[in-house]
């Protein structure tokens, strides 16, 4: 089965390559097609030079900004039945492709499988509170399932979806900018099938955001957001800053 990777970039010169790096060797020794696909979404650095210079990777522009209309350009981009969906921070485990695919093999019904960031340059004490926080988003979407008979987890930047199911709910929502983009997908791709978050499929990020918002106020807003697209359909914030 191949895997597209979609990695949307925005002015990511400094982490776009070592991203790639990471993907490159984790679908080197994968018994399965693979491709790689940097959406270069209207960056005015040198993104789109740097992802050029790797062999093998695809470099598409995506002129309109924004996360979700890159993400679904990417998906226009590509021809695997499973599309990875990962940030241009991120540095992929070597095992990743392998767990993901054995995951999809085991569950003929899942369609979206999702796992947390582990923040490499923050410290053991906001890494510990991360954990809490996904505790707690976890315990949220079981108690949401039975409360209201919906609620599903994925975190934006690190999640694989089947391309047949997601054409079937109309691709990613590109009104949506930023917040909640990540639960809009979950919420809509758990109409169709299964959709889990297991922290085996876990991968190293930049904690940036973190660092300039704080903790609190970063996980804050990620909350509410997953709330109101949980519970309206739609983000309460419509604005962020770029990082």
């Amino acid at each position: 089965m191949k895997i597209s990777f979609v990695i949307p970039a925005y002015n990511e010169e400094k982490y776009v390559g070592d991203c790639l790096r990471s993907v490159i060797a984790a679908t080197k020794e994968v018994p399965f097609p693979t491709e790689i696909v940097v959406v270069n979404n209207a960056s005015t650095d040198r993104t789109k030079e740097v992802a050029s210079r790797f062999p093998g990777v695809r470099v598409v522009d995506e002129p309109r900004k924004g996360l979700t209309r890159a993400r679904q350009r990417g998906l226009e981009s590509t021809t695997g039945e499973l599309v990875a969906n990962i940030d241009s921070d991120v540095r992929l485990p070597k095992d990743w492709p392998q767990k993901a695919l054995k995951a999809f093999e085991e569950y003929p019904d899942l369609v979206c499988l999702s796992g947390p960031f582990i923040y490499y340059d923050l410290s053991a004490f906001t890494r510990a509170m991360v954990k809490i926080f996904y505790r707690l988003g976890i315990l949220f979407y079981h108690t949401s399932r039975l409360i209201v008979g919906r609620g599903a987890l994925v975190q934006g930047g690190n999640f694989i979806l089947r391309r047949s199911a997601l054409e079937k709910i109309g691709g990613f929502d590109t009104n949506i900018e930023f917040f909640g983009e990540d639960t809009d997908i979950a919420r809509r791709m758990s109409e169709v099938g299964r959709v889990e978050f297991i922290s085996e499929l876990s991968v190293l990020s930049s904690g940036r955001r973190l660092r300039s918002h704080g903790v609190l106020n970063t996980g804050m807003a990620y909350a509410l957001n997953y709330v109101w697209v949980t519970l309206f359909k739609r983000p309460l914030h419509n604005t962020y800053k770029d990082l």
